[in-house]
């Protein structure tokens, strides 16, 4: 017997077998309509009606109301419209579902509906206690569920995990809990197809199967989608978005889809779809060929009345021998015919592994020659490394029948990011040079704990450990892994590298720590394969050893004769010498708001107009400023193709949307007291909100300067009125999918692109803001207009000083930054235990706006500045001089036992 949905508005909704499909309206989503969130942020709810109106009158059967958004409250927001729609029987006529992710909003939305709801959604993802609490409650209120494919491991995006998960949720449902099946409705997550990554390929086909299985295997329930996620990566052409929609209803509905969240007056019709569009659509969410991406973007261009001019190329080298084919392949860094090469080598090779040993590795001889010559640089190597990867996965195959393995590695090194830090585009580029030298990597990634790194180190006998780190908390990290080699008894070498690290810092702070074996900076990845080499030739390793520890021993003696050498003074002292400033005529005007405030209005090609592109080439060793690095007589060519390259990735950002910025700022109230700054809650001023902590110099000044701390840039108590304000800004998590994806397909060069691109919108985001706050939020300069490119030199007024560098150099004034702009909640970034920030493509600081604030360094702190620091912290001594270690004057207290 047939069992059917029922719903109610103030009208009775049955989905009987002649309603093919039920249109659930999406326009009064906050998260899916830019418009209605406009509408609800400003409590426009006269106008939100109107568009819930729309929706009805173009055919939507149930409508889907979210009022998730930062700056709404949720709970208060979606009572008072549902309350709204009561008194409106042209809406309310039709069924609601109660769309969010926070179950008090679901439930409040609950108590005041009328009629019988759809909740959406409830899933596994917490565990199933709280799934048969959830499903409990809306049993109890009578309403139907959406039920999504979602469990304690994440999303389903492959056809058998969406089947896995709705089988064992309907078991639950239905066996153990007696809920009705025909109120259970499944969404099995319509995700983005035509992205440019492989595994999304099939995400289409994969939601198709998976609607024609739960329609067979679980009878009576139902299978709805958000139709709108599938075409995302062609957000601004709405009408090849409308024909890719159409086109994945119609398979998906004669698949069993009978529910939809889609916008149910913008659906183009099946058969008036142009012809070309409905085949490229058709080739993509069925997945039907290889090329069915590229094809899409063609035509889409062509919808549009785009066109692309084709280069013209020489390929007369295409006629040389194999040999020479391969060489040149590896030189200029050219994969597009390796895979052909690469098997006319081994069917002439006696066997394959001949075609490595043979003209492969001779090839990247030539290559490794030139680099060293430096006649090529850092990014032709690692583009001629990802030809290598790639012909070396032609042969593997053919090499593994012959169970003869590979040809002896030069040496096995692990490389990883320490514990708590993010950042690995250093360490990668290092580990593809080493590969391109035959040295076997082995790369744990980021956040690594130490023990982890000892274990597979024993375990898989390697011959050298690298450590990289980016933050200055990761220097302690690195001094606590060289004492625990020293007490394991390891005596490999242990390569240091990063951003933060540095010949002193290694010499005084980790070779002492660990002297039964080598500790050696190494500056970049140029040097990495002379000093790999060296440590591991067993005719060079001793000598250069016993040089590297005289060198050493002078840096640090050289250092200790420094640091004695420089005057310091007492804190008082310091204090007694602090910047003055006139404050009356500091007039500051009030920011446009207070507290947090999410910032969305985010377009890819005006932040990539921000971007200072000379640190881009910085990370790939290639110094000099930009624009004239593309004209240096030495670095000009090999510059100008990675700005080519990065100018084609940074296109396809664009359009294709890879990334997804997202933005929180905030100002408070805010007046110093002595060297903490102090915010406060509302403009009287009375009740403190939170407090900064800021450091002194103590070294003694000359010619009268001042001993400079960054409180004080804000004015003091009484003398006048000043704000602070705060950000947090992320490209979003989306490199770390893309560049995975590189990396599966032997493409380093592009997983290191892309991530160096992804930092590089970061800064520029920080940038734009920046300007926006001058200008418009804060306002304390209207009239400023500098070109984006003039901003690189910071001619403005105000700074924005982040926790962990020399102006804020404390890493745990981040937490005070994020706890006041909630930002794990409004940007999605978050602290790892060592206060990097995660994604690492994201920047955070303050924003002080004297006109006469700038940047300045720290001196080196002193004990009585440690003590004073961790009493207005809340510290102990010992966990303020962990957080402190890296610009300490004196050896800190022994460690505490710290276990990972």
């Amino acid at each position: 017997m047939t069992r059917t949905l029922r719903l109610s508005g103030l009208e009775p909704f049955v989905l009987t077998p002649d309603i093919p499909f039920v249109n659930v309206g999406e326009r009064t989503n906050v998260t899916g309509s830019a418009r209605f969130r406009k509408l609800i942020t400003n409590r426009d709810y006269a106008a939100a009606l109107e568009v819930a109106r729309d929706q009805v009158e173009n055919g939507a059967q149930i409508i889907d109301i979210n009022m998730d958004e930062g700056l709404i409250d949720s709970r208060a927001a979606m009572v008072e419209f549902l309350n709204l729609i009561a008194s409106e029987p042209d809406i309310a006529r039709v069924p609601v579902m109660i769309d969010s992710s926070k179950w008090e909003v679901i439930e409040a939305g609950l108590q005041c509906v009328q009629g019988k709801p759809v909740v959406n959604s409830i899933s596994l993802k917490e565990g199933e206690e709280a799934f048969r609490h959830h499903a409990a409650l809306c049993l109890a209120y009578g309403a139907a569920v959406v039920v999504m494919a979602f469990d304690e491991t994440g999303q389903a995006d492959t056809y058998q995990r969406k089947t896995e998960i709705c089988a064992r949720a309907y078991r639950i449902l239905t066996e153990e809990m007696g809920f009705p099946p025909e109120d259970i409705i499944f969404d099995p997550n319509v995700f983005a197809v035509a992205t440019g990554i492989e595994e999304h390929n099939n995400y289409g086909v994969d939601f198709i199967e998976a609607t024609r299985w739960i329609r067979t295997n679980l009878p009576h329930a139902h299978v709805s989608g958000g139709v709108s996620n599938l075409s995302f990566s062609f957000r601004g052409n709405e009408a090849v978005r409308e024909a890719m929609h159409a086109v994945f209803l119609y398979h998906a509905i004669q698949a069993g889809m009978d529910m939809g969240i889609v916008n149910a007056g913008q659906l183009a019709v099946y058969d008036q779809i142009d012809p070309d569009l409905r085949e490229a659509c058709e080739d993509v969410v069925l997945n039907r060929r290889p090329d069915a991406t590229e094809r899409m973007l063609e035509v889409a261009e062509r919808f549009r009345g785009g066109a692309k001019e084709e280069k013209v190329r020489d390929l007369q080298w295409r006629d040389w021998p194999v040999e020479k084919r391969l060489e040149h392949a590896l030189v200029n860094g050219i994969t597009e015919f390796i895979e052909a090469d690469t098997e006319e080598a081994r069917l002439a090779a006696e066997r394959p592994l001949h075609v490595i040993e043979g003209p492969l590795m001779a090839g990247m001889n030539v290559v490794g020659d030139l680099f060293g010559a430096g006649k090529m640089f850092l990014p032709q190597v690692v583009k001629s490394a990802r030809v290598m990867k790639q012909a070396v996965a032609v042969l593997l195959p053919h090499m593994e029948a012959e169970k003869d393995g590979t040809s002896q590695a030069a040496g096995k090194v692990l490389m990883a990011t320490v514990k708590g830090d993010v950042h690995d585009i250093g360490k990668n580029i290092v580990g593809v040079v080493l590969a391109c030298n035959n040295y076997q990597i082995i790369d744990l990634g980021v956040m690594v704990p130490p023990q982890k790194i000892l274990e597979v180190a024993r375990a898989e006998k390697v011959d050298i450990i690298g450590l990289s780190g980016l933050i200055t908390p990761s220097l302690d990290e690195m001094v606590h892994l060289a004492a625990e080699m020293e007490r394991e008894g390891f005596d490999i070498p242990l390569l240091i590298g990063g951003a933060t690290t540095s010949k002193v810092h290694t010499a005084v702070k980790i070779a002492t720590r660990y002297t039964r074996g080598p500790a050696v900076y190494v500056t970049d990845a140029s040097r990495a394969v002379g000093v790999v080499s060296s440590l591991m030739s067993t005719t060079q390793k001793t000598p250069y050893v016993q040089a590297l520890r005289e060198e050493y021993a002078e840096v640090a003696a050289r250092h200790e004769r420094s640091e004695r050498a420089k005057q310091r003074v007492p804190l008082q002292a310091a204090r007694a010498n602090a910047l003055r400033l006139d404050w009356a005529d500091y007039a500051p005007p009030a920011p446009q708001f207070t507290g947090p405030r999410v910032v969305d209005d985010w377009d890819l090609a005006e932040i990539a107009r921000y971007i200072d592109w000379t640190p881009f080439f910085q990370t790939w060793e290639l110094k000099g400023v930009y624009p004239k690095i593309l004209q240096d007589e030495a670095q000009g060519e090999a510059a100008r193709q990675l700005f080519a390259d990065a100018q084609e990735m940074l296109a396809r950002i664009i359009a294709e949307r890879w990334f997804r910025p997202r933005a929180v700022v905030g100002f408070w109230p805010a007046q110093s007291l002595g060297d903490d700054i102090v915010l406060f809650s509302g403009e009287d001023r009375v009740h403190p909100l939170a407090t900064l902590h800021t450091l002194r110099q103590q070294t003694a000044k000359r010619d009268g300067r001042p001993n400079v701390a960054l409180a004080d840039f804000v004015a003091p108590a009484g003398v006048a009125r000043d704000w602070v304000g705060g950000f947090v800004v992320t490209a979003g998590p989306e490199e770390q999918e893309v560049a995975a994806r590189y990396e599966r397909a032997n493409d380093d060069y592009g997983a290191i692109l892309v991530k160096a691109l992804a930092d590089r919108f970061a800064e520029a985001m920080a940038e734009m803001l920046h300007e926006r706050v001058r200008r418009e939020f804060w306002g304390y300069a209207p009239a400023e207009s500098y070109a984006p490119e003039e901003l690189i030199g910071e001619p403005y007024a105000g700074i924005r000083p982040a926790p962990g560098y020399p102006a804020q150099p404390d890493h745990t004034e981040k937490r005070t930054l994020f706890h006041l702009l909630d930002a794990e909640r409004t940007t999605g970034v978050t602290l790892t235990e060592s206060m990097a920030m995660w994604p690492g493509s994201s920047v955070s600081g303050l924003y002080i706006g004297h006109p006469k604030s700038y940047y300045f360094g720290v001196a080196k702190v002193e004990r009585d500045q440690a003590e004073d620091y961790a009493r207005r912290k809340g510290m102990d001594l010992a966990e303020a001089e962990r957080w402190l270690a890296p610009i300490l004057n004196y050896q800190p207290a022994p460690a505490v036992d710290r276990v990972a």
